[in-house]
């Protein structure tokens, strides 16, 4: 219980220092890189091998928000202050600012710019891949 309660005290002061984002957009993305993780089979992977490249975050951050919130994904992140890839990336580097997050040196904001649209990924996507995946 107490790793949970650094966790969510980092994240309230990530809310208070930039308002922009939820509470509830720090907690997607770190369920979304979990489900990305596994996603991948890096969970079970150790050291640099564990890192997760952006286009595969994004593509898992992609996935689980539709698997999660269908066609309303769009409005669901919206909500939380999420607009775009960009600032997906943001989130992501506030995380990794406060030290709940890991990245290399290779790794920079610019890499999440234009990852994909979310009216595209989430509209007109979310439809067509719930239906291709439930046939």
């Amino acid at each position: 219980m107490g790793g949970h309660s650094v966790v969510d005290q980092k994240i309230r002061e990530l809310v208070r220092e930039d308002p922009r984002y939820s509470a509830g957009a720090y907690e997607f993305v770190f369920d979304a890189l979990d489900y990305a993780m596994m996603r991948y089979g890096k969970h079970r992977r150790r050291g640099g091998d564990r890192h997760l490249s952006v286009e595969e975050l994004l593509d898992g951050i992609r996935s689980f928000a539709i698997g999660q919130f269908g066609p309303l994904a769009r409005v669901v992140l919206e909500s939380a202050g999420l607009y775009g890839t960009e600032d997906l990336g943001e989130v992501v580097f506030n995380l990794v600012g406060k030290g709940l997050l890991n990245k290399q040196e290779s790794d920079d904001r610019e890499q999440f710019a234009n990852g994909f649209s979310f009216r595209e990924a989430f509209d007109e996507g979310a439809l067509a891949e719930i239906l291709a995946f439930e046939l």
